[in-house]
């Protein structure tokens, strides 16, 4: 399973990489969420003073939809000289760019003072957000895909995925802590700069953690042959290229399996603060801390869901994940329907449990698709393309819904078919939990892929074939 470049590091080495990879992500996705949710509660009032409620509502999620349309260019300029230079290098820019443009958010001027300026600005520094964060996730995930275990890697590359709910448990708390101790006119006035501005701090902590790690061992061993190929006289075609020719169709796969990942978390975590707050006509300070407590337990159950992919599969853990997802959709609505915060509680709870099925392996899942020279671009390519689709207009796409039908059923539908899309994208890929990083390469010309589950499919014997052909 594991060949001498590939074996375990020691485990204070392994721990440190996995902890700089979750503090990273953290910062990212906190910087990320904490826009979102601001999105919900206070920028319609502040950006788009002029709109109807719901309306300023939509405009402020279209903002925050634009982060989203950055994040494939994200991961096409990171993915390519993550490939070229190395995963560490650009996972420090990635994380400079976010938290700077964060800080900056908490700087802006409102429509008040300056306004149809202030909009413009709001969505200048989502672009940059969504530039960042396109780059940020492969890099850190493959961070740790390559220094781990092979034989847990669901397990530890899960780690960096719960910088997701961590981001989100820090966001929420942070807002929650003070919706709870300013009024509503203080916190819209000048409080919401606080978390924002708090993000300067949280880069500085993360880059100091970032910084002591070292390049994975599998990126240096394909960087070496590669500069011995080149001193053959042999061409390296581009990572993009590279992975558009011998990789299509597994980044085809990851971008179904995002679809109903993506739409179900920020339609159980962002569009949860409208519904709840308009249909349900719970206090903001309740939704939020729904999803505080929400997001504690998805921080736990992602490593124990990645530990299950280790043991019987990647695939079999998403489909659980999918397929659970588009159950409760239904008694996720008629729950906060109720109006009870114990019931509003379990219905983002479970939602977030099943939506970590999918989340938790999803790591090891798409790093195992792709050849090691083309593996930044080929993870970061399927998972961020497939984010404009899904996870950028699901907010926008769920509140018009509301808007327009007054009722949930057609979020339901919604969610719904992103489900049924995830299922037959999970059924159309080769489990890929026995692959051996170091070996996983593009198909030599004319050459057909192995059967799923043979060693050759398992293991190309030829490292990085890909890379070695002549442009």
């Amino acid at each position: 399973m594991s060949s001498p470049a590939t074996a375990p590091p020691p485990a204070a080495n392994l721990k440190r990489i996995v902890a700089a990879s979750l503090i990273g992500t953290t910062i990212e996705w906190y910087d990320f969420f904490l826009y979102g949710s601001a999105a919900a509660l206070v920028f319609n009032k502040l950006f788009f003073p002029e709109s109807a409620p719901l309306v300023g509502t939509l405009l402020s999620f279209l903002t925050y939809a634009v982060g989203f349309a950055a994040r494939p260019l994200g991961a096409l300029v990171f993915g390519h000289f993550g490939d070229r230079l190395g995963r560490k290098k650009l996972l420090v820019v990635s994380l400079l760019m976010m938290g700077g443009a964060t800080f900056g958010i908490g700087l802006l001027p409102t429509h008040a003072t300056v306004g149809a300026a202030a909009p413009v600005l709001l969505t200048a520094l989502r672009l940059v957000q969504g530039f960042a964060l396109g780059g940020e996730w492969g890099g850190a995930v493959l961070l740790v895909s390559e220094h781990g275990d092979a034989r847990r890697r669901g397990f530890w590359s899960s780690w960096p995925q719960t910088g997701a709910p961590a981001g989100q448990l820090l966001a929420a708390g942070v807002l929650s802590a003070l919706t709870a101790l300013l009024s509503d006119d203080a916190f819209t006035s000048w409080g919401w700069r606080i978390p924002f501005l708090l993000s300067g701090v949280l880069v500085l902590v993360g880059l100091w953690v970032r910084l002591s790690v070292d390049e994975s061992p599998v990126f240096k061993a394909a960087l070496a042959q590669a500069e011995a190929r080149k001193a053959d006289a042999v061409v390296e075609r581009t990572p993009l290229v590279a992975v558009l020719r011998d990789h299509w169709r597994d980044v085809l796969i990851a971008m179904g399996a995002r679809m109903a990942e993506n739409i179900s978390y920020y339609v159980i975590t962002a569009f949860i603060l409208v519904y709840a707050t308009t249909s349900a006509h719970m206090a903001k300070q309740t939704a939020l801390n729904s999803v505080l407590i929400a997001s504690a337990v998805h921080f736990v159950v992602i490593p124990a869901w990645g530990a299950l992919s280790d043991r019987i599969g990647r695939r079999p853990v998403y489909l659980i994940g999918a397929l659970g997802v588009g159950a409760w959709m239904y008694p996720f609505f008629a729950l906060i329907d109720t109006g009870g915060f114990g019931n509003l509680v379990l219905a983002v709870t479970v939602g977030l449990v099943f939506h970590g099925a999918m989340y938790a392996p999803q790591a090891a899942f798409f790093s195992e698709m792709f050849a090691t020279r083309m593996r930044y671009s080929g993870a970061s390519i399927g998972a961020q393309f497939s984010s404009v689709a899904a996870g950028a207009p699901a907010p926008l796409i769920a509140t018009a819904l509301l808007s327009d039908y007054g009722t949930s059923t057609p979020i339901t539908l919604y969610v719904v078919a992103a489900v049924l899309l995830t299922v037959v994208a999970i059924g159309c890929a080769k489990e890929t939990r026995e692959r051996d990083l170091e070996r996983v390469a593009g198909r030599a010309p004319n050459t057909p892929m192995a059967p799923s589950g043979s060693a050759a499919g398992a293991r190309d014997t030829d490292a990085d074939v890909s890379d070695a052909r002549t442009a």
